[in-house]
């Protein structure tokens, strides 16, 4: 791909300005999404307007632009994510009708925790996870979970690069929430994210016992019962590992009747 002056390729600007659309904000006039992406206004409009005709992106009559229906489908198509979220769901529905509050799918991308899927009813309390959202390892127990069951040198590497701009939590009590959650089984977070709010999650761990996934569940603080709530999402959890196991075996089996 060509390079700009700036020495950044055709893709690089690409991705900035399919990236700057921030966190539930659907439309961004055409000068605003070029400064967000950090791009000049006449190169952003020519890649806009290359990206619409692809159906990557969307131009409204009134000029604004928003994410297009065909990224979307592309994204959805095959997804790493896709498999997971068909094997959590019936288990998360379960949960909810249990709990009657918020239940979440999240997977870790590098120093953060992404959510892949929530469920949530009326009445519910307040839950700052959003699909395809990002947060903080430090600030989530799902963060917590999937990283203390990751392989060592994961661990010491985010640990190594580690610094909470807050200055609430230092090096030393994220190796004992770590470490506590590795020992327990599942972490938990009182009132970081929300001041009224639970966080408790379990990992969703694969045949070498690391979590691919997270499972949590976010509940009003005064009606913790981590008796009842653990066992259940630990239940859960492994019967997600069970059918994203029995989906990986089924697709190796096709496989190789075709080879």
């Amino acid at each position: 791909m060509a390079n700009s002056n700036s020495g950044d390729s055709v893709v690089d600007r690409i991705l900035r300005l399919i990236a700057a659309f921030p966190e539930g904000v659907t439309a961004l006039q055409l000068s605003e999404l070029a400064a967000r992406a950090e791009l000049p206004l006449t190169t952003a409009h020519r890649l806009v307007r290359q990206l619409a005709g692809h159906g990557l992106l969307e131009v409204a009559p009134g000029g604004s632009v928003s994410l297009g229906l065909r990224l979307w489908e592309l994204a959805n198509r095959s997804s790493p994510t896709l498999e997971l979220r068909q094997a959590a769901l019936p288990l998360m529905e379960d949960i909810q009708q249990v709990l009657n509050q918020n239940v979440n799918l999240a997977v870790l991308d590098g120093q953060e925790v992404l959510f892949v899927e929530r469920l949530s009813r009326r009445g519910s309390v307040a839950n700052r996870a959003q699909v395809a959202g990002r947060m903080p390892v430090h600030v989530s127990s799902a963060g917590l979970v999937l990283m203390a069951n990751q392989p060592r040198n994961v661990q010491a590497e985010y640990l190594e690069g580690f610094s909470d701009p807050t200055g609430r939590l230092a090096l030393a009590d994220l190796r004992a929430l770590l470490g506590e959650a590795a020992h327990q089984g599942y972490a938990q977070l009182a009132g970081v994210v929300d001041p009224d709010t639970w966080g408790i999650a379990v990992p969703v761990l694969d045949r070498r016992r690391l979590a691919v996934a997270a499972l949590g569940v976010v509940v009003p603080l005064h009606e913790v019962r981590l008796q009842a709530l653990v066992p259940a999402l630990q239940t859960a959890a492994r019967g997600i590992g069970r059918r994203l196991g029995e989906s990986r075996e089924s697709l190796s089996f096709h496989s190789a009747e075709l080879m």
